[in-house]
């Protein structure tokens, strides 16, 4: 007789599985829950593993299949004589399906909770998979049963997919388990080695170009973020959509009062904050209305009919917001082409210290996010100011949203504020003067000549010479707030007193690539 040892944690489908191998002329050894649930449904040819084993579980059921009479039987090679013969004469019979999957660590992490049966009986199965077919997934039960049904036993190739998922499934638990104990023991920063465990989600028609295959793949630690996005209405969305919006989301996180974000290729066209979400749009719409074509808008507060009636006649790619009352999300939904997402805020991971990570050639190089605003104890009011003048009221309110702002913007990046809304943005450039000029250049362009009169300045990194502040100078532009810190600060400062600038230096710059 053929035998399966069945032991999962997730029971979906299991009993029917089993039910099915039985029928076809299978013994089933099961342990645990896992029998007690095969026996409840009636599953024949049932055994546990102790009649199996001969021994009973030990130590509170750390001990259950971690036996020469289970091991033997999965990992013996029906190939090799010597193998048979050592079965025949300890009385161990073959294993030649083996079906498990393991507890979700990550939902409890205990040491009780390190799963140390299951895994070997995965990777045993795993590794004998010439032999003994591995299933770690109810989804490939159909697949499997299909196949026992037509041809008599699992085919090599499926064996030989089955045993490379197992061995992902072992080394994701893996992974999360040293995860654990490093927090446990204390240690932070960079491991000397670093586990990634990630989860496929969905595959994408194509990636940033249409030639490229492209996949979303989500924390295996804990769903949170981008990830949790429901969507109510539109077309499958693409990776750029994605890529997109999360940059669009994380901008829109920097602020508690009302905001609308409006992006285009991860970086910001138009932001805007106000008493309420509609005036909040207004303002994103309206600072590059050309920009804003085909773009992403992120909003912070539940999308009223207001704030639709808002957007429309203008084409957008995604409306992400926490939620949309019934007459909004009618409006918006007329607009074919537009993924509308709800996603909620409080899911999104907080801006304590995480890792970053980029993929280079050869490896990856990782960071720790980029999570504040200000050096530890400061706030825009308390940064030193380095000018004869000091920015106003309106001045520090807008010195504050440009900065928030050009954290988000790649570099380098010159954002202009004023009231609220962003004037004018200077984006991935090689020198900063031309992101200044470029910021300076739009903002009239779009907004009007005098639009950047008493406007706020910022600017991820220092000026290496004064000619920003002559640009800015020129545009009408009163404060400036930058890290500080070039050799030749004093001529960036001589020339904010000479035009009667105030300039702020932040102490920190926010360098985005």
């Amino acid at each position: 007789m053929k035998r399966a040892l069945i032991s999962v944690y997730d029971k979906t489908g299991i009993a029917d599985f089993a039910k099915e191998l039985a029928g076809l002329g299978y013994g089933i050894i099961s342990t645990g829950g896992t029998y007690a649930a095969l026996h409840s449904a009636g599953v024949a040819n049932l055994l546990a593993v102790d009649n199996v084993t001969g021994s009973p579980e030990m130590l509170g059921g750390r001990v259950k299949t971690l036996h020469p009479h289970i091991h033997g039987g999965i990992l013996a090679d029906r190939e090799n004589t010597d193998h048979m013969a050592e079965l025949e004469k300890y009385g161990i019979g073959c294993i030649d399906i083996v079906v498990n999957n393991l507890y979700p660590f990550e939902d409890t992490e205990t040491v009780e909770n390190i799963d140390i049966g299951g895994p070997s009986m995965i990777r045993a199965a795993a590794k004998n998979h010439k032999h003994t077919a591995i299933i770690t997934d109810p989804a490939d039960y159909p697949a499997v049963l299909n196949e026992l049904h037509e041809n008599g036993g699992v085919c090599e190739e499926t064996r030989l997919r089955l045993a490379a998922k197992a061995f992902a499934v072992t080394a994701r638990f893996d992974a999360l388990v040293a995860a654990y104990l490093r927090k446990q023991a204390g240690e932070d920063g960079f491991p000397d080695i670093l586990n990634l465990t990630f989860t496929h989600k969905t595959d994408f028609s194509y990636g940033e170009n249409p030639h490229q295959k492209a996949a979303f793949y989500t924390d295996s630690k804990q769903i949170s973020g981008i990830a949790c996005f429901k969507q109510l209405h539109g077309g499958p969305l693409s990776f750029n959509n994605i890529n997109d919006t999360n940059d669009a989301v994380e901008l829109l996180r920097e602020f508690d009062e009302p905001a609308a974000v409006a992006s285009k290729h991860t970086n910001p066209c138009g932001v805007g904050i106000g008493a309420n979400l509609t005036e909040a749009f207004i303002k994103a719409r309206n600072a590059d209305p050309v920009s804003i074509y085909g773009g992403i808008i992120a909003l912070n507060r539940e999308v009223d009919e207001d704030t639709a009636l808002q957007m429309k006649g203008i084409l957008l790619d995604i409306v992400v917001a926490p939620s949309y009352t019934a007459g909004a999300l009618e409006i918006l939904s007329k607009k074919k082409g537009t993924r509308i997402l709800e996603l909620d805020m409080a899911a999104l991971p907080g801006k304590n210290v995480s890792i970053d990570f980029k993929r280079v050639s050869g490896g990856i190089i990782a960071q720790e996010t980029d999570n504040v605003l200000f050096p530890a104890g400061q706030s825009i009011e308390r940064l030193p100011c380095v000018t004869a003048r000091k920015p106003t009221g309106a001045e520090y309110d807008d010195l504050l949203f440009a900065w928030k702002i050009v954290k988000h913007v790649k570099s380098n990046a010159v954002v202009i504020a004023k009231n609220g809304q962003t004037a004018g943005i200077g984006c991935g450039q090689v020198n900063r003067v031309w992101a200044a000029r470029q910021a300076i250049e739009s903002g009239t362009a779009l907004l009007g000549e005098d639009s950047l009169k008493n406007a706020a300045l910022a600017s991820d990194a220092f000026f290496p010479f004064e000619d920003c502040v002559v640009s800015a100078a020129e545009a009408g532009i009163s404060a400036v707030i930058q890290p500080g810190g070039s050799i030749r600060d004093g001529d960036s400062i001589a020339a904010c007193d000479e035009n009667g600038i105030a300039m702020i230096f932040a102490g920190m710059r926010h360098f985005k690539h």
